[in-house]
């Protein structure tokens, strides 16, 4: 009972768009796309925009998309946890507006990623086979994932609300919201520069996510300020 009247008071937005979520991740589940490259990862996820996989409104897409189980728990979580307030604080057309937004400029940002990590390659001259392998490496490099929309969120969240006590595992106390969002967007710095090997996360796209939200939520409080707390 607890559970269903949990259900039942999550805002209309987030709860449409976790159900969307996990219908996707059930249907890359049945045509193989969830860990390696596969007919519907070429078609959604986000790839580099000399793929010849890429197209426009994977830009869209991909933040639909993940990449595990354990991905789509963690993304989801958060954007139930954070997006529900801020829904509430915002009402649904606005925060779908917001939440939008975020992902899009993530995606741009990973764009952003892709043009830095293979600027070698992309300058070079290559041949025939050579551009047959680099077409492989740019299909299997492609992005997916809500992380970048929700890393807004958490933005939106933390200047909205920066004095609320958060519990981040595992620190054993709380953390104020202003201070832990900006740990976990420093963390998110750190990762894109340092760029160590089998990371694959996709840290610039978070840092794009989150800086949108921060700007966002910015310019909506100074031209309305009687939304914010």
């Amino acid at each position: 009972m607890e559970f269903r009247n949990t259900f039942r008071s999550t805002p209309t937005i987030v709860l449409n768009l976790i159900i969307i979520n996990v219908l996707v991740f059930l249907a890359q589940g049945v045509f193989g796309g969830l860990n390696n490259a596969s007919p519907v990862t070429d078609l959604f996820a986000l790839h580099h925009y000399k793929s010849p996989d890429f197209k426009p409104y994977q830009l869209v897409t991909h933040m639909f998309m993940h990449g595990g189980l354990t991905h789509l728990l963690f993304n989801m979580i958060g954007l139930w946890m954070f997006g529900s307030t801020m829904e509430k604080v915002w009402g649904h057309q606005r925060f779908l507006t917001f939440y939008l937004i975020c992902g899009l400029v993530a995606g741009f940002s990973q764009m952003g990623s892709y043009v830095y990590d293979f600027w070698n390659i992309d300058h070079a001259v290559l041949s025939p086979e050579d551009m047959e392998r680099y077409a492989e490496i740019m299909r299997l490099n492609a992005t997916v994932g809500a992380s970048g929309a929700i890393m807004g969120i958490l933005a939106a969240y933390g200047y909205t609300f920066p004095n609320t006590q958060l519990f981040i595992f595992p620190i054993p106390f709380p953390i104020k919201s202003k201070w832990a969002i900006m740990g976990i967007i420093a963390l998110d710095i750190f990762g894109g520069i340092t760029n160590t090997a089998n990371d694959n996360v996709a840290h610039f796209a978070h840092v794009g996510g989150a800086l949108a939200g921060f700007l966002l939520v910015l310019y909506w409080n100074k031209t309305n300020k009687s939304n914010f707390y």
